[in-house]
């Protein structure tokens, strides 16, 4: 899934001379409020393949991030696209990892998610936030083409290059700001999914979508009625 200002960034930041004729994989592809993918096959690439954990018309093929190396094969895709989706893994860096490792020496990466401020949304997850400078360190082993805060709401978007001769930089040591424990975290142990902060936040966001939910119904039955 990807919103209006992750789409635009992948338009500014790839191009039809990079998908036509190749091989790309989008990552997290249930569109639930918008889609890179009919820009990207506007450009003909010679297959996309859309991944996700959930069922949907918009998935080709239900695969988590954590197995794409072992589901597709190492150096599989020319592009690798993941919009709004990383920051749902409770595993981040086996997921960063896999995304790297399926990307050919000299393709392309492409990411966008969620920064601190941002409010907990789950799907069906939500545990981390990333910034300008955890993405530096993290993509500190393939060139950085783009980088940049979303303008519309905290957000941060990538493009890389995975150079021809690339060595995966270790990431162990690397912190994220944890939406479970609220500071910054190498990982998420078990024990911190049941503390009181976390808690809060699923039943905030409970509320709000129950209270969306009745909008929605409320302004669909209300157009019925008076056939607006």
């Amino acid at each position: 899934m990807a919103n209006i200002s992750g789409i635009v960034f992948g338009a500014k930041n790839l191009d039809k001379t990079e998908i036509n004729g190749k091989r790309v994989i989008e990552v997290g592809c249930c569109d639930f409020n918008g889609s890179i993918r009919p820009l990207i096959e506007s450009w003909q690439p010679s297959e996309y393949i859309g991944v996700d954990i959930l069922e949907h018309p918009s998935v080709d093929i239900i695969c988590s991030v954590e197995k794409l190396e072992e589901r597709f094969g190492k150096e599989s895709f020319d592009v690798v696209i993941s919009t709004e989706m990383i920051e749902h893994v409770r595993n981040w860096k086996l997921a960063i990892s896999n995304l790297k490792n399926v990307c050919k020496p000299g393709g392309s990466i492409l990411i966008t998610t969620r920064s601190y401020g941002y409010p907990c949304h789950g799907y069906p997850n939500d545990f981390w936030r990333f910034e300008i400078d955890d993405m530096k360190q993290i993509f500190s082993d393939c060139e950085i083409c783009a980088l940049e805060s979303d303008y519309q709401m905290p957000g941060v978007f990538i493009k890389v290059k995975k150079g021809v001769a690339f060595t995966e930089k270790n990431l162990d040591d690397c912190c994220l700001y944890s939406m479970v424990t609220n500071q910054r975290e190498k990982e998420i142990e078990d024990s911190d999914l049941t503390n009181p902060y976390y808690k809060k936040l699923g039943i905030r966001e409970k509320i709000k979508n129950l209270k969306d939910n009745f909008l929605k119904v409320a302004g669909e039955t209300v157009s019925k009625i008076f056939k607006i």
